[in-house]
């Protein structure tokens, strides 16, 4: 089948992709929609998504990318999204993408949808996204070929669907329709309203969404030619007779439940809970009340006791070790339990009453009504159908809780049955996650669970074949609801069964005219087919709007309201203030006055109009100025929704790659040409032990290919050995030249013109003041190939004519092997030989452990089958050769047995000699050389990134090598030197200077838009661009030494090729690749920034910071005065000034920096958060600074811990509340009064010389520490930008400041720590919120005793804090018991 369409002004024809399995009626609906925008009318099972499937399969190739154009899918609810795009997925090659609010796409730019739209070619969506997205203009109507609508009766009224057609296709319409997309609707009943006897009156509904989607209805001529294909279930009336419950029952309890609200509403009143919390308790209470009325009325007082057991006897079960603190959710709780102590009052033997499954005796009593007993009833019915798969629809979630706990406890002992409900989550009772009600419908599918009890949101789109029986046990409020429910029920013979009180003939007459709808529904709809779409008219689609003339974004009157309250919510606020418009409406003169928050631009709005819409005009209005002072940005998004973006994406794309490279020191590098001769520079390396041990290290020389820098030239450093230190000195001490048979003798040079490593270590001999190489030494390598005994012969050994012996080299003078490397071929080992042991041959003895004496040649040939030739040579004194280890660890623990100090004794003819003469002294030298190399390596890294530096530097800043390299060293390699201490340093100044910049430069801008600024520029993604930008991840050391991967100069068993980079103007080279985190590329980059703020100052550390790309501008710049005021009428301006010991030129400042968001007075408009972000980065900065002169020798770690004591919230608040700083804040929120009073209570009882805020049990309110971080703000502008004044006008409030002998670890941090370092086991902590209270378990196992504590606090970090504080003193009790 070929149709002719026109698509883009011009014809192409457009064939059917139907799929083999089609039916009749279904490639009939498919032709029409290929013809025109079309509505598939069909019931609920009959494949209208399958129609779908093959209209898209049909559009395809208009889709398929590099195509600009898309397919939309809409669906009414989430759920629907995954099962559509599943099916789309299964039965076509398009590319399908998903999406959903929870995916954030309310805060997505125009980027990202480009993204999306470039990367898919049918876009499933719940409705509400689109409409946002055309309003927005992130999408246009004229990308989109087809536009698919499930269940598009939903097209109606404030409906998303109706937003879409109306604001934008129906505007277009009479325009550019060839530009318009096809309109595809899919639905069971085209009505969704109350069924109606008038076939007119459906009429009427049926073409109002036929206009409004500007399509037609197709459907079939009756039911049984869908009845060919699809099973349809059987409806039956179910007539139960209602039988009163004792009415004297309900009015007490009714009665009593009203008393015990008014007793839990006194106790809120009474209580110091926040007024915001009472307010919501009330409103609870209100509703539990009529809750358990609605379940006493109609469902019975069982199912009341069943409703009141759920909603109070949850928690309690949980978390039995908590107290629960007086709130407003304690308060609810309890009258949850009053209520159930109440309804227990009614059943005389408790909440079972009489015999469980006597249900008339229920119904006899008014325990039970008889609806509850009919539906028991009637599912009993079917108790013997083999896997049933019902849903019971019902009205109210409560209705839902209790019927399946009812049935739970009657059915699985009668019939196996499991029972479950699923409600949507935004319910106050109990809500379900979207994860629990997927895994309930997959239990249903499977048929582990039988029964779902379910509310209107399974009427849509739930798919299951296998579903038998649908009971509405609360009837249908409209046709679409009747025939949907009724279409659930999918499977062949399955019943529909209708439950209807007895005399209800209104409800019986409505299911009448509901089971005839469908019928009279087609015959309009085919009467009336040949009749046009008409115009929807000018009202519908003319209400007013903004559009923005650069992108065509718009604002409408309906949609402005969202769009203002989704901008304020994004301004910054706290738990005490949010930041929302207020109207001020005169019915009388038509005018609304509209407030907008202080942090916005623009204050006030007044508009003048209908006074139905006032409010809806004042948003229009807002949101059109807005724009204008650009708080809204082209595409009417809040500015600070852009800001987040930009801050999200920047960084790498692609994202960044964890494989990095390696860079090696081109000072260790060289070609390996054919020269006759080449220069060395040599190094002295002097070893010297500070401890005593029977072999004394020898001075070996380090020759380089060119000279180093001066700062490398001379070395001191400490290497940790098993026995105590070894002080290394590294100095220079000339030049030499070496011919290439001397080289060759050094070292095994593959001579090819190749790049590898060029240097030499070379034994040294002689005094220090007259340097030699050890040739002798160097030339034992050869031994193997060019010995010869003969010279050995007439030697004068002292031996005697017994100094020749017998090797596995075969007869040697004993003089060969002293001083000898040799192997032990039947053990493995390598041993030095320090000499001969006179007196001791294969004959002699030796005492085993076991306290037995064999001789030398009984063990071997016992222990190792070997049987001495030559027992009566002398032996040999041997030692194990020495274990090469990295020296540079810090804290290495010395081993209690050392291998390489045990001699033993050898048989020469065991021996075969790989090495002679050379010295055991040698050996243990050279045992450091790989931890040595490494150091100067390393050290060599951060001389070459320094240059790298200096080469685009104007200014003449040196920079210490150690710093640098203290810089590029993590933690991670486990070293005495490494980089925390500079990353806290240089991560305060760059937050101290990234703050500053953004402050000066946006000065009408908000906190929240000032923090999205900043973090822009500090933020680790930018600092791991700029860092690799700059290829520092070549030079960072994160991996701690490993003497194993050491490459010997020279050695060509293995290839160590390097790869030549080039640098700038410079040379490294590339010796390998590694993992690095991103996050530890901006710590490195922090650090560095740190190394040249600590030698260098500001200026260099700013330097540094502008050849990485962060331009930072410190000049000064004029700071407007915020506001015109009289400070005095505020606030006492001079107590203030005395207590920071500060006179403000402007003391307008000082007003800023006490008022909070919620002191709302037109004479002061801005609250104290834009004075808090810039007191934040300066406080942090200078108190930094401040540590890190103060205390020079600071281990990294502890500097890090300091700053963490001294700068945060909680430390700042109990500063502000001991100087009654608390008494000046301008607010108006009684919950922020609340609060700061009872924090100055429970502040009395803390010690006056304690400036830890963790040591307090409470929580401080925050704005309490923000107002010390503001005052610092205040003082930094009014003084002109002097970090010293404000240092010096603050520390006093925060005197006594924390010193490394006062410093006390925060409990989190010494909990973990402790555990680390004694490994004991710590368990992820057990968090829960419940009743306004945050609940943390914490518990560790150590020695195998397990320390559990668990504390509850208002919010989640101050419960952690006390049981980790708990668990700590438990810990160290038990420690000390030990």
């Amino acid at each position: 089948m070929t149709i002719d369409l026109a698509i883009d002004g011009g014809n192409q024809q457009l064939a059917a992709d139907s799929v083999p399995f089609a039916r009749s009626y279904q490639l009939e609906a498919l032709e029409k929609a290929l013809k025109g925008n079309t509505i598939v009318f069909l019931e609920t099972g009959t494949g209208k998504t399958l129609i779908a499937i093959m209209l898209l399969r049909s559009y395809a190739h208009l889709l398929r990318k590099p195509s600009p154009f898309v397919a939309v899918f809409l669906v009414p609810t989430v759920v629907l999204v995954t099962q559509q795009g599943e099916a789309i997925a299964t039965h076509t090659d398009l590319k399908v993408g998903m999406y959903y609010g929870e995916l954030g796409v309310d805060y997505w730019d125009a980027a990202t949808w480009k993204q999306e739209k470039d990367e898919h070619e049918v876009l499933v969506m719940t409705p509400a996204i689109l409409l946002a997205a055309l309003r927005h203009k992130f999408f246009s109507l004229d990308q989109i070929k087809v536009l698919i609508f499930d269940e598009c009766h939903n097209a109606r009224r404030k409906h998303p669907y109706a937003g879409i057609m109306t604001e934008f296709y129906h505007r277009q319409l009479g325009v550019n329709v060839l530009q318009l997309p096809r309109i595809f609707g899919m639905t069971a009943s085209p009505i969704k309203a109350k069924g109606s006897s008038s076939a007119a009156t459906y009429w009427k509904q049926i073409s109002e969404l036929e206009n409004l989607m500007n399509s037609k209805v197709f459907t079939c001529e009756s039911e049984s030619v869908l009845a060919q294909y699809v099973s349809f279930s059987t409806p039956k009336v179910k007539i139960y007779k209602h039988v009163d419950v004792p009415c004297v029952n309900v009015e007490c309890i009714a009665n009593d439940l009203k008393r015990s609200i008014k007793k839990h509403e006194l106790s809120l009143e009474s209580s110091n809970i926040l007024s915001s919390v009472a307010k919501s308790a009330k409103k609870r209470l209100s509703k539990l009340c009529s809750t358990f009325l609605f379940c006493l009325d109609e469902l019975g007082v069982w199912l009341a006791i069943k409703a009141a057991e759920t909603l109070s006897c949850e928690e309690t079960n949980v978390f039995s070790w908590v107290k629960l603190d007086v709130s407003g959710e304690k308060v609810v709780r309890d009258f949850s339990l009053d209520a159930l102590k109440l309804f227990y009052d009614f059943v005389p033997s408790g909440p079972q009453g009489s015999n469980r499954y006597d249900m008339n005796a229920k119904l006899n009593s008014g325990y039970v009504t008889s609806k509850v007993i009919c539906l028991v009833d009637t599912l009993l019915e079917y108790r013997e159908l083999k896997d049933l798969r019902c849903i019971v629809f019902v009205e109210r979630i409560i209705t839902a809780i209790v019927i399946r706990v009812l049935l739970n406890e009657l059915l699985p002992e009668v019939s196996g049955w499991k029972t479950e409900y699923t409600a949507g989550n935004t319910s106050q009772l109990q809500s379900q996650s979207r994860k629990e009600q997927n895994k309930i419908v997959t239990e249903f599918r499977k048929g582990t669970v039988n029964i779902i009890i379910a509310t209107s949101m399974l009427e849509e789109g739930l798919d299951v074949q296998s579903c038998n029986l649908v009971i509405r046990f609360d009837p249908s409020v409209t046709v679409c609801s009747f025939i949907q429910s009724r279409g659930r029920a999918r499977m062949q013979n399955s019943d529909f069964v209708l439950m209807v009180k007895s005399g209800d003939t209104a409800t019986l007459n409505r299911v009448n005219n509901y089971l005839a709808s469908g019928d009279i529904m087609r015959k309009e709809c085919l009467s009336h087919a040949i009749l046009p779409c008409e115009s929807i008219g000018s009202n519908l689609h003319s209400e007013e709007y903004y559009e923005v003339d650069t992108t065509g974004a718009i604002v409408t009157l309906s949609s402005s309201v969202t769009l203002l309250y989704f901008y304020c919510s994004r301004l910054p606020s706290d738990c005490y203030y949010k930041p929302y418009p207020r109207f001020a409406v005169d019915k009388e003169l038509e005018i609304c006055t509209l407030h907008l928050p202080k942090s916005c631009p623009i204050q006030n709005i007044t508009v003048q109009g209908n006074t139905k819409i006032l409010k809806q005009l004042a948003c229009l209005e807002a949101c059109r100025k807005l724009h204008q002072v650009g708080a809204l940005t082209d595409n009417l998004v809040p500015d600070i929704v852009g800001k987040e973006a930009d801050v999200e994406e920047f960084g790498y794309k692609p994202p960044y790659v964890d494989e990095q490279v390696q860079y090696c020191p081109p000072e260790l590098v060289g070609y390996h040409g054919n020269e006759s001769k080449r220069m060395y520079y040599c190094y002295l390396i002097e070893l010297q032990q500070n401890f005593n041990y029977t072999v004394q290290p020898l001075d070996i020389v380090l020759a380089f290919r060119r000279r180093l820098e001066s700062d490398v030239e001379t070395l001191n450093f400490d290497l940790d050995v098993d026995r105590g230190k070894l002080i290394v000195r590294v100095k220079y001490i000339g030049r030499t030249t070496l011919n290439s048979e001397q080289e060759d003798q050094g070292l095994s040079y593959t001579r090819n013109d190749s790049v590898a490593l060029d240097y030499l270590l070379l034994p040294a001999q002689g005094s220090r003041q007259n340097i030699l190489i050890d040739w002798n030494c160097i030339n034992s390598v050869l031994f193997r190939n060019n010995s010869s005994f003969d010279i050995h012969i007439g030697c004068s050994s002292p031996k005697g004519p017994g100094h020749l012996v017998h090797t596995k080299n075969g007869l040697v003078c004993t003089c060969v092997l002293e001083n000898s490397l040799v192997y032990t071929p039947h053990n493995g080992f390598t041993y030095c030989i320090m000499g001969t042991l006179d007196g001791l041959h294969g004959n002699s003895y030796l005492s085993l452990k076991d306290g037995e004496n064999v001789t030398y040649k009984e063990y071997y040939e016992k222990r190792h089958g070997i049987k001495l030739l030559f027992e009566n040579e002398t032996l040999l004194k041997g030692r194990r050769i020495f274990t090469v280890q990295n020296c540079l660890q810090r804290g290495r623990n010395q081993k209690t047995k050392e291998i390489s100090n045990t001699s033993c004794e050898l048989p020469p003819e065991l021996c075969s000699i790989i090495m002679s003469p050379i010295s055991i002294s040698t050996f243990y030298s050279f045992s450091f050389i790989p931890s040595v190399v490494h150091w100067i390596e390393s050290l060599l890294l951060a001389t070459n990134l320094k240059r790298m530096h200096k080469d685009h530097c104007m200014q003449n800043v040196d920079i210490p090598t150690i710093t640098v390299l203290e810089a590029i060293t993590t933690k991670k390699c486990q070293e005495k030197l490494h980089l925390e201490s500079l990353e806290t340093l240089g991560d305060s100044f760059l937050k101290y200077t990234a703050g500053q910049q953004v402050f000066k430069i946006y000065q009408k801008e908000h906190e929240g838009f000032l923090s999205n600024k900043k973090e822009k520029i500090i933020s680790n993604a930018t600092l791991c661009k700029l860092g690799c930008d700059r290829k520092i991840p070549g030079f960072i050391r994160n991996e701690p030494f490993d003497p194993k991967t050491w490459i010997i100069p020279g050695d060509n068993s293995a290839n160590h090729g390097l790869e030549e980079e080039l640098l700038s103007s410079r040379k490294v080279y590339v010796k390998g690749s590694r993992t690095l985190k991103s996050k530890v590329i901006a710590d490195v980059v922090e650090a560095l920034i740190g190394a040249f703020l600590s030698t260098g100052g500001e200026l260099a550390a700013l330097s540094f910071m502008a050849w990485l790309g962060i331009k930072v501008d410190f000049e000064s710049v004029p700071y407007t005065r915020p506001f015109p005021v009289n400070p005095e009428a505020h606030i006492n301006v001079k107590y203030v000034e005395s207590l920071l010991n500060y006179k403000f030129r402007d003391a307008s400042y000082l007003v800023e920096a006490l008022t909070h968001g919620s002191y709302m007075l037109p004479e002061i408009p801005r609250s104290y958060q834009r004075l808090e972000f810039l007191g934040d980065s300066v406080l942090d900065y200078v108190i930094t600074v401040h540590l890190y002169h103060k205390y020079p020798g600071l281990s990294p770690g502890l500097l890090t811990d300091l700053r963490s004591a001294s700068v945060n919230n909680d430390c700042y608040a109990q500063s502000a509340v001991k100087a009654g700083l608390h008494k000046h804040i301008l607010h108006a929120s009684q919950d922020l009064h609340r609060h700061i009073i009872e924090t100055v209570c429970n502040s009395e009882e803390l010690s006056l010389a304690s400036t830890f805020g963790w040591e307090s049990d409470i929580t401080f309110p925050k704005v309490l520490g923000d107002v010390i971080e503001s005052l610092a703000g205040a003082i930094f502008v009014d003084s002109g930008y002097n970090k010293e004044i404000v240092f010096q006008s603050i520390r006093p409030l925060l005197e006594p400041m924390i010193t490394p002998e006062t410093l006390r670890l925060h409990p989190v941090k010494e909990l973990t720590e402790l555990c680390q370092k004694k490994h004991f086991t710590l368990k992820e902590p057990v968090v829960f919120r419940e009743n306004g209270v945050s609940f943390v378990e914490v518990e560790v196992e150590a020695n195998g005793i397990v320390h559990k504590k668990s504390c509850s606090a208002s919010d989640r970090n101050t419960a952690k804090r006390l049981a980790c504080k708990a668990v700590l003193k438990s810990l160290k009790e038990s420690i000390q018991g030990l």
